[in-house]
């Protein structure tokens, strides 16, 4: 295969800085407090959706969930198409303009127009899922396996690093409106969301002027639509027959479902169990931020001196034990370092899943179909730690249960982890050999 040079692989890193500042602001930072002060805002948390009553609350996750369970459904076909006809690139260009244009819209988003917002919630929402499939299908074309770690995690840490740098002019914006020339905090908050989808339009062409066509020269050729279905197919089957790749995704499943769970409750937790102020728990968002991009950087050093393997399961050691901690957290400034190691680890784990998974892919052409299977894990495990979640504190009526439940889920992903044959990576194992 072609190798290609580093302004094609910086290329390559560049769309996690243009795409990150939708998973930091749309999805846990400033979005939610908006989206609840929009509830709130009358006598009843009932809004009117599609000529329903429903409650509004929990209308937001249900759309989110909902928009999971889409792009699951329909990421491995479409990436089957992809690879079969040599537009890997084209559906990554869908997926940004559907999910930029739905953040751009969202501007609009008040209680009078509550549906609006909540429809482009769910495309903004299939637009990052979808855009990323096919974007991290290219790390195994233009790295060679020794780079695609240290690769994997400088666009974490530049996405970590750019998505702060918006996050923290919106919060200004926010809190300083009338100096921006804003009537209200409103308008100041609803133009934070259209920046994100200027912000991910925008650096993102940077991104498609470097990544290349069609790097197999694939043909569309008559019937590709019935030939993409049989690729499909044909993959499913030689994704399960490999042990080494199977039983990673589960285990990736399992401690995905612990990240995510953490990415969505940490800020209730924060805000329920410790009752931190809005202005504390944007600061401990920041922190995980910043110090994710050390966390990025440090484990891909960890995976070049120990491998992939090894390294990962220190990240989930870790992240079991940062959980169970919170359970025991009585203090502001003990979930400020709490916060610190969710950084540390949030940062490594993302960045070196990616790359351990682009390293066990066998020698193929179909890699958008294969990173497919990676996502759908992803954001089926998603969907089940949140559920887990919100059972328990239905059941319970105490976040601090919750953190058992995330707990659980690093146990399970550890021990999968711990399946896998330790010749999974060939990489790993010459290195081995060579110490």
């Amino acid at each position: 295969m072609k190798t290609y040079s580093k302004s094609v692989q910086n290329g390559w890193a560049f769309y996690d800085w243009a795409n990150s500042v939708y998973s930091l602001v749309i999805s846990t930072a400033i979005f939610p407090i908006y989206y609840s002060a929009i509830i709130d805002d009358g006598e009843s948390s009932v809004v009117n959706f599609l000529g329903f009553n429903v409650e509004g609350h929990s209308l937001y996750p249900y759309t989110i969930s909902f928009s999971f369970l889409t792009i699951a459904l329909i990421s491995p076909y479409l990436s089957a198409v992809a690879d079969n006809t040599g537009n890997k690139k084209k559906f990554m260009k869908f997926f940004v303009w559907l999910g930029s244009l739905s953040c751009m819209s969202m501007f609009f988003f008040t209680r009078e127009y509550f549906a609006l917002g909540i429809v482009a919630s769910y495309f903004a929402s299939i637009g990052f899922s979808g855009s990323l499939v096919f974007y991290n299908a290219y790390l195994p074309e233009i790295a060679p396996i020794e780079k695609q770690d240290a690769l994997s995690a400088k666009g974490f840490a530049i996405g970590y690093f750019g998505s702060s740098l918006l996050l923290i002019l919106n919060l200004i914006m926010v809190q300083k409106f009338e100096i921006f020339g804003f009537e209200n905090v409103g308008i100041a908050t609803r133009t934070s969301f259209l920046m994100v989808g200027l912000w991910w339009l925008g650096f993102s062409q940077i991104t498609f002027r470097k990544l290349p066509d069609n790097v197999f020269n694939k043909k569309v050729e008559k019937g590709y639509i019935k030939k993409s279905y049989e690729a499909l197919i044909s993959v499913s089957k030689q994704f399960y027959r490999t042990i080494s790749i199977r039983r990673f995704v589960l285990a990736f499943f399992f401690y995905s479902a612990g990240v995510q769970s953490v990415i969505f409750f940490a800020t209730p937790f924060g805000k329920e169990v410790l009752e931190l102020a809005d202005s504390d728990l944007i600061t401990t968002v920041l922190l995980i931020q910043f110090v994710g991009i050390l966390g990025a950087w440090m484990f891909s050093k960890l995976s070049a001196r120990f491998g992939n393997l090894r390294a990962l399961l220190i990240a989930v050691v870790i992240w079991a034990l940062v959980c169970f901690a919170a359970y025991l957290t009585q203090t502001a400034v003990q979930f400020y370092i709490l916060g610190a190691f969710v950084g540390l680890v949030l940062g490594g784990i993302q960045a070196l899943s990616r790359s351990t998974y682009s390293k066990m892919l066998p020698q193929t052409e179909a890699h958008a179909t294969y990173f497919s299977f990676y996502d759908v894990g992803e954001k089926l495990a998603t969907s089940l730690g949140t559920y887990c979640v919100g059972l328990v504190f239905g059941l319970t009526g105490d976040y601090r249960n919750t953190a058992l439940v995330m707990t659980f889920f690093f146990v399970m992903g550890f021990i999968f982890l711990v399946s896998v044959p330790k010749n999974a990576i060939q990489h790993d194992e010459q290195r081995a050999q060579s110490q």
